[in-house]
């Protein structure tokens, strides 16, 4: 697996997406519908409306990656409402735990000290980061 630092975002696109799509469509998909620059070095991830097929979309400074994942069996617990640009901010433990097959609904943060970044402070419910 890669190496995120911890300044990378992880950037979830809600709903389906035709996972036929590869460089230039995933590239598409992000700078149109996520409203997001494709080379920043962020990590987009995209899955298909039956939820069996994964892809994550990277660029490493000098070329994109776009890595896929087929579960033999079951399903990604993907989230269905986010932004209104369609997206939704994961932390990297979060994205452990989506890849891991861990339904994250059904998960909470414990309250404890965590330097929250404006990008969580817009995105976040009324309420989730007291």
């Amino acid at each position: 697996m890669f190496g995120f630092g911890p300044a990378t975002r992880i950037y979830l696109a809600v709903g389906a997406t035709d996972m036929r799509k590869s460089f230039e469509g995933l590239y598409g998909l992000v700078r149109d519908r996520l409203l997001c620059d494709p080379l920043s070095g962020h990590v987009f991830l995209f899955c298909n409306a039956q939820r069996n097929r994964l892809k994550l979309m990277v660029f490493d400074g000098s070329g994109l990656w776009v890595c896929a994942k087929r579960l033999e069996r079951g399903r990604f617990s993907w989230p269905q409402a986010g932004d209104a640009q369609g997206k939704v901010v994961l932390g990297h433990e979060e994205l452990t735990l989506l890849l891991s097959g861990i339904d994250l609904s059904q998960t909470q943060r414990k309250r404890w000290y965590r330097r929250v970044t404006s990008e969580e402070l817009s995105t976040a419910p009324a309420g989730q980061l007291a």
